[in-house]
């Protein structure tokens, strides 16, 4: 059982996919995330504890790595994606209860900006950390964010940027939702984006980073 989870935690840090993935090399024509994962809930492991105990220090040693510089946007992209082959077949799991949410968090892009890979990767990493994932995608106005968190109270919001000139709708997006549900957390980040700038719109938090994401979302959910 605990080859099972060292063997997953090893896909998802090296971002080996599935067995047809080429990447990493050292791990050609082995199995990769999705294959280890079938074969630990047929061997009796739960979903709780494939998250808790593969991918979540999977994915936090790959942040890490990341902040420390000894590995890249690519490989970065790759081990999220290689938790997101696993995620597909915990996420029924969700629906049945047998895996605990931490709750939900809905992301988007601003409105005017088609920026999205440094979404999708905290989108994953998030998910991989125990909660349900709403993406809104790209040019994403107030209208939709304050929509979605209607259906889903009690939600943390994340707002992505990646210019300098979309940086203001993110301001207004935040003023938005203030004026509606005031005690909402929000959470932003991009390239341009400062921990200066967070204070100056009243966001919640300033995240440079995935990991730094889900540790805040981790305060959140008591964990």
């Amino acid at each position: 059982m605990e080859d099972l989870l060292e063997m997953l935690h090893n896909a998802v840090e090296l971002g080996k996919v599935d067995r047809k993935s080429p990447y990493p090399p050292q791990l050609r024509d082995h199995d990769g995330a999705y294959e280890i994962t079938a074969m630990a809930l047929d061997a009796g492991l739960g979903p709780q504890q494939i998250l808790e105990e593969a991918l979540i220090p999977a994915m936090a040693k790959v942040g890490k790595k990341f902040s420390d510089r000894q590995i890249f946007v690519p490989q970065m992209l790759l081990s999220a994606k290689a938790m997101g082959a696993s995620m597909v077949l915990l996420k029924p799991f969700f629906a049945s209860g047998a895996l605990r949410s931490n709750g939900t968090f809905i992301i988007g892009t601003v409105r005017g900006d088609l920026h999205d890979i440094g979404k999708n990767l905290v989108s994953m990493m998030v998910e991989g950390g125990g909660w349900q994932v709403v993406d809104l995608g790209v040019d994403a106005g107030s209208d939709r964010f304050i929509e979605t968190l209607e259906n889903h109270p009690g939600a943390v919001i994340g707002l992505s940027a990646l210019l300098t000139t979309t940086m203001e709708n993110m301001k207004q997006t935040v003023e938005d939702i203030r004026a509606v549900s005031p005690s909402t957390r929000i959470l932003i980040g991009g390239a341009p984006v400062t921990q200066d700038f967070c204070d100056r719109i009243g966001a919640d938090f300033y995240s440079p980073n995935g990991q730094e994401a889900v540790n805040y979302l981790k305060t959140l959910a008591g964990n």
